[in-house]
């Protein structure tokens, strides 16, 4: 693809939709609403207001990551807490799509509270074609998905959504994010599911499975770092084991590794991670993690499976 014309084609166009309004980018961290963040920045300098939702279920230390990343670029994230709102939304479900669901409202409505705050009438979020597709699909209902499953986001949460990268896909939003100036750490980076680390916890959602599949996922990418697969990540299962913890039995969790090559997120293949990495990361996740009692790797490609877990 063409990025300078495809920047100097979306920019415009942000600028014709925004025109003299505010708009709120609803910022990630991933390359997706980074992109889409710096494009708008561009676009509209100070009518833009760049938030970062702490929902609770982002990787490891995110927030002030992404806060100090795009202060080097020049634009400042206000990094808003609403980490009780998405616990509370998803307590006690367990059923993967109202799961999204749940996480679906309770990102819509805490963004909806800054727009009103701040008096803004947009959001600029990081849509992909792939999330569309797989939406209008029936494999799952993406989080950033509002027109295309028949809600007004103007009637339901106060604001209209900008999405500048709904027509590409994920290889092409590398390419774009490179040529506007982010850093390799942002464009190359794995991708990280809408609903965050709720798409890789079994059953119910609570803080403490939360902290142990994100401590799982951190030890996942620092061993597969030099592979550099497409994605790599740890899953929590809802059901638990026997194991052996200094030489008493145990019942703890199982953990399953999971790492895909892909170019576009609509297929995907196993990585070949060679066994001595696998052996390592689950004597780490054991060692570290002495609630852990197995861990597991997964082969299936997509399809059959997706790649996250919900």
């Amino acid at each position: 693809m063409n990025a300078h014309l495809f920047i100097d084609n979306q920019v415009e166009e942000i600028k014709n939709t925004v025109g003299r309004e505010k708009a709120i980018s609803a910022l990630s961290g991933g390359v997706d609403s980074s992109t889409c963040t710096v494009l708008a920045h561009r676009a509209l300098g100070t009518q833009l207001k760049s938030i970062f939702i702490d929902n609770g279920l982002m990787r490891a230390h995110e927030p002030e990551a992404v806060a100090k990343a795009f202060g080097k670029l020049g634009i400042t994230v206000d990094i808003i807490d609403r980490k009780k709102d998405f616990f509370d939304a998803l307590k006690g479900k367990t059923d993967p799509e109202e799961k999204r669901k749940a996480f679906r409202y309770a990102f819509y409505s805490a963004f909806g509270r800054e727009v009103v705050k701040s008096k803004a009438r947009f959001l600029i979020q990081g849509t992909i074609a792939a999330d569309i597709i797989e939406t209008q699909q029936g494999v799952k209902t993406q989080h950033n998905i509002l027109e295309q499953i028949g809600i007004d986001p103007e009637k339901g949460f106060g604001f209209k959504v900008v999405e500048p990268l709904k027509e590409i896909f994920k290889h092409d939003v590398r390419i774009v994010a490179k040529e506007l100036g982010l850093p390799e750490g942002i464009y190359g980076r794995m991708p990280f599911p809408g609903p965050a680390l709720a798409a890789r916890i079994i059953g119910e959602v609570t803080p403490e499975k939360v902290a142990l599949v994100r401590a799982a996922t951190v030890i996942v990418e620092e061993e597969v770092a030099s592979l550099k697969p497409f994605q790599a990540f740890a899953v929590l299962l809802n059901d638990k084991a026997t194991g052996i913890k200094e030489g008493r039995r145990t019942f703890g969790h199982i953990i399953i590794i999971r790492s895909v090559e892909s170019k576009d997120a609509m297929t995907a293949e196993p990585s070949a991670v060679p066994f001595e990495t696998l052996a390592k990361m689950a004597r780490r996740i054991a060692a570290e993690l002495p609630e852990v009692s197995r861990v597991a790797y997964e082969l299936t490609p997509k399809p059959p499976a997706t790649i996250e877990y919900i």
